[in-house]
């Protein structure tokens, strides 16, 4: 049996915060089951490890005896979460939301217990609300608590429109942890001012207030932007073991670290290990093999993780090219074509300025020679496999 100690010290890994931490610590004392609530709204047709930073947090509850409840926000959905927003978001129509809360559903299993998780909707409570209520819901925030949320003072200065109904989103998703009697609700950094609506509100409604817990905004692969599918820089749970384990092997060491905190489920003593072990001389890109393997595992199976190593291995690491690649035939104006408008017109640099760049970086292969001649041609006729530094490949011929 795990001490209280110890399972705060485990509760806190890769937090921003936890409001109030004393009240967390009484409620864990009484030695019952917490009600821990995140909520989802099914905004995209899948997940990506970005989100799975507050599931990881709810599995840690989950082991330690806590009850988890993984709302779907069905209803909220069709509102649309201003939170961090610039701009009104399109709320979906109720055909996505469904569609893409299934595949919640079924992702979600992949980290959390199914025989002790709850699924819950709001629609099952708001969707049974009349106009009346809601205007009554409305009466409890003012206008100027409103805007005192860092997305919607920017707008309000910048004289950017916001919409009424975005003003309800925060009530809505506080009154969830009314309804849902909450102990804990975690969610993202940007989610701080809805959290604290939902705590508002069960003290109004005579209630002991939830706790929260903000969890870290993942970077996604490019180290700089939040992870999102949108900027395309996203590891998807249920992306290709091969690519996965590409991406993640694109990470750059500094990141890395952050990653296993929030990702992975070793120990933090182990992962300090790690770290003491690169620092004294070890590859980072051997300890970013364990991590790759972790998350590969976990969504789709050991072998399956082991096989993606050897892949990226026989590829990179020994320079093996891909079995599939593009087949692009480009026709030539002259009988010859320089080496940079190759790439360029292969789709495997921007530009020629681009391409001379890499060439001088020694990230130019044909037929896995690397390239370091600027002015090479190619004749009409040649077939060959271009590459551009570890990921970009094609196969092409001259006509």
């Amino acid at each position: 049996m795990i001490s209280e100690k110890d399972a705060m010290q485990e509760l806190r890994r890769g937090c921003d915060e936890i409001l109030l931490e004393a009240e967390l610590q009484t409620k864990i004392a009484r030695g019952k089951p917490l009600k821990i609530k995140a909520g989802f709204d099914p905004t995209a047709p899948d997940l990506h490890l970005g989100h799975t930073v507050l599931i990881n947090k709810m599995r840690q509850f989950q082991e330690l005896g806590h009850h988890v409840m993984f709302l779907i926000g069905d209803f909220t959905g069709m509102i649309g979460d201003p939170s961090g927003k610039s701009a009104t978001r399109p709320p979906l129509t109720p055909e996505q939301i469904e569609q893409n809360a299934q595949t919640y559903r079924e992702q979600v299993f992949k980290i959390l217990d199914p025989e002790t998780t709850e699924i819950c909707f709001n629609s099952s409570w708001h969707g049974s609300k009349s106009s009346a209520d809601m205007i009554r819901l409305a009466s409890r925030h003012t206008v100027a608590r409103m805007l005192e949320r860092d997305d919607f003072s920017k707008r309000y200065r910048n004289n950017q429109p916001i919409a009424i109904h975005e003003f309800l989103y925060p009530l809505v998703q506080g009154w969830d942890s009314v309804e849902m009697q909450a102990d804990v609700e975690l969610g993202g950094t940007d989610q701080k001012f809805n959290l604290l609506v939902g705590r508002e509100l069960m003290k109004a409604e005579g209630m002991e207030p939830q706790v929260i817990i903000t969890m870290p905004i993942l970077e996604g692969l490019d180290g700089v932007q939040k992870m999102s599918k949108s900027l395309d820089n996203y590891i998807g749970i249920e992306d290709p073991p091969n690519e996965m384990f590409g991406k993640l092997m694109s990470v750059s060491d500094d990141l890395m670290w952050r990653y296993f905190e929030l990702l992975s489920f070793r120990p933090m003593a182990e992962i300090e290990r790690f770290r003491r072990d690169v620092e004294g001389g070890a590859n980072p890109r051997d300890i970013k093999f364990l991590l790759a393997e972790e998350i590969i595992t976990r969504f789709h199976d050991a072998s399956a993780a082991e096989a993606a190593k050897q892949d990226f291995i026989n590829r990179f690491a020994k320079g093996a090219m891909p079995d599939e690649m593009p087949e692009l035939r480009l026709r030539l104006e002259e009988d010859t074509i320089g080496i940079a408008a190759l790439l360029k017109q292969a789709g495997l640099t921007a530009s020629t300025s681009e391409s001379f760049r890499m060439i001088q970086q020694g990230a130019v292969r044909l037929d896995g020679e690397k390239v370091s001649d600027k002015g090479l041609s190619l004749a009409r006729g040649t077939e060959v496999v271009a590459q551009v530094g570890k990921r970009k490949f094609a196969r092409v011929t001259l006509e």
